[in-house]
């Protein structure tokens, strides 16, 4: 029975086979069937994952357009909050300038004066280097005028004189010599005297004749001359006529003065025209620039100039005394002499100087005041007031007559600045600086 339903079942099989593919009829349907579906819902699954890709990366593109259009936004805002809070701190200032907070209290307790940048007039002038000389009006070199042995010498190098005060004592022959002259001149002009006395009442009398007479006059008047040329010479020499040596004479001050050189020492031989003192008066001394050609209509003798020191802080004002009348082949310049009066000695000679002449006065649209004017590092800068403090704003300086200084570039007028002790401003800034570990 069994076997039966096998076979029976096998030739059903049989029976059923498909044509073209050789399997059972039964078997093919239902396999190409689960084939196709399977196959469909995988294509279908791989189009969903290609659309979910696609539809997120819209998403996230659309998301890193929107992040992007924020950040251009909000940097567009900060660059326009920027540009204010630059456009609020000064006129033309950069956004990082240095600047220093302070309150109206602060600025009133380090005594900042502040004031506003505007139009003034200013005295240019122009400088000349020079230097300061001993005034050769009233500078002498001291001669002996005799040759000589010094047996003294009195004064020193540095010391102050006075006129007419001995400075050293020489023995000389010469100066032996004259006086021996000016005795035997004195002596001779006695017996002339003499006999012309006796002639004189001899012929009055008619005793002698009268060419007795006249040849006693004569010998007399020539007595006189001989001793007033003895005298003379010894005058010339500097040398009196008395003394209680023939041979010594002695040598004084012309005037009052500073012995600035000494070129002998006791016993030393000098010759009459050897150099052995330079005294020279302080109380007025030349300072001496040279003007190039261009600049010579500026100055002219008796203007008054002012004088500055180079190496202190020192200045006075002087008197064109002379102006050279040549101008050098080589140099295109000419010579001026200032008179300086020097009463406490402050000007002393071989001092470099700087010779300031005024030119003209011009009028500049912006101009602050000299002790404005401050350096950090290698630009020059003004403390403008705002707000907060003070900002240090670059500028480029012009003309100046050492009380306002032109401002060329940098700054416009009104602008309000530190006028007065703005080196207080300099100094809070290193101390910033040295703080942040700069």
């Amino acid at each position: 029975m069994k076997q039966q339903m096998i076979g029976q079942a096998g030739k059903g099989m049989t029976q059923g086979t498909d044509a073209q593919t050789g399997l059972p009829a039964s078997v093919p349907a239902n396999g190409t069937c689960l084939r196709s579906r399977g196959r469909r819902q995988h294509g279908a699954s791989q189009v969903k994952a290609i659309v979910a890709l696609l539809v997120i990366g819209v998403a996230l593109g659309g998301w890193i357009l929107r992040m992007d259009k924020g950040r251009s936004v909000k940097a567009g805002d900060d660059d326009g909050n920027a540009s204010t809070k630059s456009a609020a701190v000064a006129p033309g200032a950069a956004p990082h300038a240095p600047r220093v907070d302070l309150e109206e209290d602060q600025v009133k307790a380090a005594g900042i004066a502040v004031e506003a940048a505007g139009p003034t007039r200013i005295a240019s002038s122009v400088q000349f280097p020079g230097e300061v000389l001993l005034n050769d009006d009233r500078t002498v070199h001291v001669v002996p005028r005799v040759a000589g042995i010094a047996e003294t010498v009195l004064v020193s190098t540095g010391q102050q004189v006075r006129r007419g005060q001995l400075l050293a004592i020489f023995s000389s022959q010469l100066i032996s010599e004259q006086r021996s002259n000016l005795q035997t001149a004195e002596k001779r002009l006695e017996h002339a005297q003499s006999v012309y006395e006796r002639e004189k009442r001899l012929w009055e009398q008619k005793i002698t004749a009268e060419q007795d007479y006249l040849q006693a006059q004569h010998a007399v008047q020539e007595a006189t001359i001989d001793l007033e040329n003895a005298k003379q010479k010894l005058s010339a020499l500097g040398v009196s006529g008395a003394g209680k040596s023939l041979n010594r004479f002695e040598l004084r001050a012309p005037y009052d003065g500073l012995v600035v050189e000494r070129s002998l020492s006791t016993g030393e031989a000098v010759k009459e025209d050897t150099p052995i003192f330079t005294i020279a008066d302080l109380g007025t001394v030349w300072a001496e620039a040279a003007i190039p050609a261009k600049d010579l209509p500026l100055i002219h003798v008796g203007d008054k100039v002012r004088i500055r020191a180079t190496a202190f802080d020192a200045q006075t004002t002087g008197t064109v005394a002379f102006l050279g009348a040549l101008v050098g082949e080589q140099t295109r310049m000419a010579k001026a002499r200032i008179l300086v009066d020097n009463p406490k000695g402050t000007w002393r000679p071989g001092l470099f100087v700087n010779v300031e002449v005024k030119a003209n006065d011009v009028d500049v649209p912006v101009a602050v005041r000299s002790d404005a004017l401050q350096t950090l590092g290698t630009q020059q800068v003004i403390f403008v007031r705002d707000a907060r403090g003070f900002v240090a704003h670059p500028i480029t300086p012009g003309r100046s007559d050492g009380t306002h200084i032109e401002i060329a570039h940098g700054l416009p007028a009104g602008t309000p600045y530190a006028a007065h002790n703005s080196y207080v401003i300099k100094s809070e800034l290193a101390k910033q600086a040295t703080e942040d570990g700069y």
